[in-house]
């Protein structure tokens, strides 16, 4: 039987797109859903029918159409465009056509980079703008009363060479003043402004201090990248001025604002900062330092880091409940995340067997979102580790491949490179490469837990303890009430062992159990310290709380691919408290 050839064809592609929708699902999650669906019955599917396009497929906040022709798509852009300005809709469109060759699918679906070029094009657009590849520009310059605005070279995500651009303006001029002026949308992941801190002492000096501060912490804020920070020189314009947290974020385009005050008095310096979302107005943290005035630059570190280590859980943790509140049909891949993160902290077999599901989820909706490969590949391994696996081998080797999986994508995001380093350590054991990543990630971002923490892990595993409670300890200041503290706490134990510091060992373990009382980690440290100690009794019932735990729990299946001469101590005492070989 002869194969079947693959079939292609010219076409002009339009991707269209609501600016924000993940925002507005936020604030009003029906009116939404309702005034999009409106949208495309009433407006957009019409227009379509008059400019002869035929829909390819809708997603929950866009529409892809393809064209015989490059004029009959923008034309179409612009009636649609135009419509939504003059009518009442509170959304707004961006729109990306190219013309490409695409592969037309079984179905009528297209493929191919005709239709990846458009969707990116969409992407970089502006908020009610229409942006369209050199191909298309030269097959309707001069056939179409509309003026054009020329963008350069474009880089796009996942397209090999820059694609030139050129705007589309209703006339020679359009509307791109008013475009410029008006208040920008909220980004599609939380978003941040760090006001400068009002200075109250009175004292100048305090002043420099006071935005050297911020600027650090602004600087912190920036290096996670799931964040969108507002850039120093755009909140130092409200400096000196008496605003509203709500118009500053509607100006800014911002979820929340972090604002705070410096007070100097008698040889003490006293900062304190708050987080307000700047939609509802609510306060969702507020603290006070109150520190020795010595040394300037090592006081503005201390506080950056108080800061930074209080707000990023609070705000991942406010994303994380509002998303639990959207409905599952609406979701996105930074909602399915979202959840997936929800779930991950359970810690649980059925807590991280949802997450790994959300996970593959929101990698099936973005496959370049590299961070959501790695958080997959994390439940895979912990339920090696953890002993929930029911086919161990399988589990692995998706841990793997998703950490793999996961650089391939992005190897430049510490949080992506301190996953893939902890799940190496766990999974492969290739001591050179992972502590060359996890020391990448911490350079990166030295703000973050995760990177912390991963470090520990790996540095545990290579044989390096005491540098391995370093990093574990430096974890727990960045995060003092992270909801995964357990684990870090647990390889704490775990180092201690191998260093000799049963007693401190035991302490960390019991301090891991009181946040998660199922962590088999910590009970198989209570179990090996106890029984160095001589403490049988105490180690004969961490031990049989273990195998409670994990029945199939053997040390050669739970701690086979771990470097065993580098947990020989932690081995050791495993076997004294009578654990099966």
């Amino acid at each position: 039987m002869a194969e079947q050839r693959v079939q292609r064809r010219l076409a002009a592609i339009l991707a269209a797109d609501v600016v924000g929708y993940s925002a507005l699902m936020q604030r009003a999650e029906e009116a939404t859903y309702a005034e999009f669906e409106r949208l495309r019955r009433e407006l957009i599917e019409p227009s379509l029918s008059r400019h002869e396009g035929r829909l390819i497929k809708t997603t929950g906040d866009g529409a892809l159409a393809e064209f015989a022709s490059p004029s009959a798509a923008v034309r179409c852009a612009m009636e649609i465009q135009e419509s939504i300005a003059s009518g009442r809709s509170s959304l707004k469109l961006r729109i990306g056509v190219n013309l490409g060759e695409v592969i037309v699918g079984a179905d009528g679906d297209l493929f191919g980079d005709g239709i990846n070029i458009a969707v990116r094009l969409e992407g970089v657009a502006d908020p009610d703008g229409i942006l369209i590849s050199e191909k298309v520009y030269s097959e309707v310059e001069g056939k179409l009363d509309v003026g054009f605005e020329d963008r350069g070279d474009q880089q796009l995500k996942n397209i090999a060479k820059p694609v030139r651009a050129f705007a589309v303006h209703a006339g020679a001029h359009g509307a791109l003043i008013d475009r410029l002026s008006a208040a920008p949308p909220l980004p599609d992941k939380p978003s941040i402004a760090v006001l400068p801190f009002e200075n109250m002492s009175g004292d100048p000096e305090q002043e420099y201090f006071a935005d050297g501060m911020v600027e650090e912490i602004t600087t912190a804020l920036s290096r996670f990248k799931w964040l969108f920070v507002i850039a120093r020189n755009s909140s130092f314009t409200y400096k000196g001025k008496a605003v509203s947290v709500k118009q500053v974020g509607r100006e800014l385009g911002v979820r929340y604002v972090l604002e705070g005050s410096v007070r100097k008095a008698a040889g003490k310096v006293r900062i304190t900062g708050q987080l307000i979302d700047a939609i509802t107005g609510a306060h969702l943290w507020a603290d006070r330092f109150e520190r020795d005035l010595t040394d300037v630059f090592a006081l503005q570190d201390e506080v950056t880091v108080a800061v930074v280590s209080a707000i990023r859980p609070k705000l991942l943790q406010t994303e994380i409940e509002m998303a639990t509140r959207r409905r599952p049909e609406n979701l996105t891949a930074y909602d399915c995340y979202l959840r997936a993160m929800q779930q991950y902290y359970l810690s649980t077999r059925e807590g991280l067997a949802e997450a790994a599901r959300l996970a593959h989820r929101a990698l099936e909706l973005d496959p370049r979102f590299g961070f959501v490969a790695g958080l997959a590949g994390l439940c895979h391994m912990q339920n090696v580790i953890w002993g929930y696996a029911v086919d161990p081998q399988f589990e692995r080797k998706e841990a793997i491949r998703l950490s793999r999986l996961a650089l391939s994508i992005d190897d430049s995001d510490p949080e992506t490179l301190a996953c893939a380093a902890g799940i190496s350590a766990f999974m492969v054991g290739d001591s050179e490469s992972e502590i060359d990543m996890a020391d990448r990630a911490v350079a990166l971002n030295p703000n973050s837990y995760l990177v912390w923490s991963a470090k520990g892990h790996v540095y545990r595993i290579a044989g390096l303890p005491e540098e391995a409670v370093r990093s574990y300890e430096r974890a727990i200041r960045m995060s003092p009430v992270d909801r995964t503290l357990f684990q870090a706490l647990g390889g704490i134990g775990a180092a201690l062992i191998e260093l000799g510091r049963f007693d401190e060992a035991i302490v960390a373990g019991k301090k891991a159990l009181r946040q998660n009382p199922s962590f088999t980690v910590a009970y198989r440290c209570l179990a090996s310290a106890f029984a160095h100690l001589g403490r049988d009794a105490e180690a004969r019932e961490a031990a049989a709380r273990l195998l409670q735990l994990d029945p199939a729990f053997t040390i050669s299946a739970r701690m086979g691919r771990v470097r065993q001469s580098h947990l020989k101590l932690l081995i050791d005492g495993l076997r004294k408290a009578g654990l099966p070989e």
